[in-house]
C-alpha cells in the first residue's frame, strides 16, 4: 500500500480536484481500492463526493478525521481509524474498484492547537517521545487492519499549511505531490515546502534513532513531483508567461511531471456537491474529452512513479 500526500502552501491550485480524480481513475480503470483522507478543514474533497446532507446526518457527529484526533487528545489512546471509513456508492465500481473516504470537519482547524499542547515535556527525552507520538498519529492509524491489506493506495488531501496535522500526513506518506499553477504566487513556496519536509524528516528520524526503539518507524517521504495545473495553452504550448514560471521551477531541479492540467472553468468550476469526479463522468460536451484524457494521463503517471519508489 502506497500513501501519497497532496500539498501546496497556496490554495486554489487544484489540489482537491487532483486527489478525487486520481483516486477515481486508479479505482475505475485499474480495479484498485483507494482510500481518500481529507485533512483540509475546508472539507472540499469531502463535499466533492459526499452530499452535504449525508455528511451532516451520517458523518459530522462521530465519523470524521476530527473525531479520531479528538479521541487521542481527550484520552491519549489509540482508536480505530477504520471505523471512520465512508463508502460513497458513486465511486464504487462493478469491476471491483472502489474509492472510500475518511471525511474532514470544519472544526479540524482547532485540532492543531490542541495537538501542540501534547508536545511539552519535563525532560528532553520526554519532549522527543511526545514529538514522536504526536507526529506518528496517522502512521499508526493507517496500520489499522481495516486499512492495511484492503487498500492499494491512500491519498491524503492536506491543508495549505505546514501545521502539525499536515506533518502527521507527511510522516505517514511515501511521497508527496505538489500541484502548482504556473504563476508567481503558486510556485513561490515550493522550495520552502521542500525544505520544511526535509527538516521534518531530519528531526523525526533523529528522535526515532535516539529514543524511538521499535515503537516508531523512520519517516521516508520524498517529493513525487510537481504537476502544473490551470495551464493556458496556445498552439499546444503553455502561454509565454506560464512557460517562464515553469522554466523557473525547472531550474530548482525538482522532479516535474510530464502531465499538465489545462485551465477549463467550464468543467472545473462547477458545483460538485456529492457528484462523481470528472474522470468517470460521461458527456458529449465540447472539450470534455480533452479534460478527462489529461486527468487519465496524470493518474497513470502518478501510479507509475509510486510503483517505482
Amino acid at each position: 500500500m502506497h500513501t501519497l500526500s497532496i500539498i501546496n502552501y497556496k490554495g486554489g491550485v487544484g489540489k482537491t480536484v487532483l486527489a478525487a480524480n486520481i483516486a477515481a481513475e486508479i479505482a475505475w480503470s485499474r480495479q484498485k481500492k483507494v482510500l481518500l483522507i481529507d485533512l483540509d478543514p475546508q472539507a472540499s474533497l469531502t463535499f466533492s463526493i459526499v452530499p452535504v446532507n449525508i455528511w451532516r446526518t451520517q458523518l459530522e457527529a462521530s465519523r470524521t478525521i476530527k473525531t479520531w484526533y479528538d479521541r487521542f487528545l481527550d484520552v491519549g489512546r489509540e482508536s480505530s481509524i477504520g471505523q471512520l471509513i465512508h463508502s460513497p456508492l458513486n465511486v464504487h465500481f462493478d469491476n471491483g474498484g472502489e474509492v472510500d473516504l475518511i471525511a474532514s470537519h470544519l472544526g479540524l482547524i482547532n485540532v492543531d492547537l490542541e495537538l501542540a499542547t501534547k508536545l511539552a515535556g519535563a525532560s528532553f527525552r520526554q519532549i522527543a517521545l511526545n514529538y514522536l507520538r504526536v507526529h506518528s498519529r496517522l502512521t499508526h492509524g493507517l496500520n489499522d487492519p481495516e486499512v492495511q491489506g484492503k487498500y492499494d493506495l491512500v491519498i491524503i488531501d492536506c491543508p495549505p499549511n505546514f501545521n502539525i496535522v499536515t506533518k502527521t500526513a507527511l510522516v505517514a506518506s511515501d511521497a508527496y505531490l505538489v500541484p502548482a499553477k504556473p504563476d508567481y504566487l503558486s510556485t513561490l513556496g515550493i522550495d520552502q515546502l521542500n525544505r520544511h519536509v526535509t527538516q521534518l524528516s531530519d528531526d523525526y528520524n533523529r528522535f526515532c534513532t535516539e529514543f524511538g526503539g521499535d515503537d516508531f518507524r523512520p519517516m521516508d517521504c520524498r517529493m513525487l513531483g510537481i504537476v502544473f495545473t490551470m495551464v493556458k495553452f496556445y498552439s499546444q504550448q503553455p502561454i509565454q508567461d506560464q512557460r517562464e514560471h515553469i522554466a523557473a521551477v525547472r531550474r530548482l531541479q525538482f522532479p516535474l511531471l510530464e502531465s499538465m492540467i489545462r485551465e477549463n472553468n467550464r468543467f472545473y468550476s462547477r458545483r460538485t456537491d456529492g457528484t462523481s469526479p470528472l474522470v468517470i463522468q460521461h458527456t458529449s460536451e465540447a472539450g470534455f474529452l480533452e479534460v478527462r484524457t489529461e486527468l487519465e494521463q496524470l493518474a497513470s503517471e502518478v501510479e507509475g512513479l509510486l510503483a517505482a519508489l
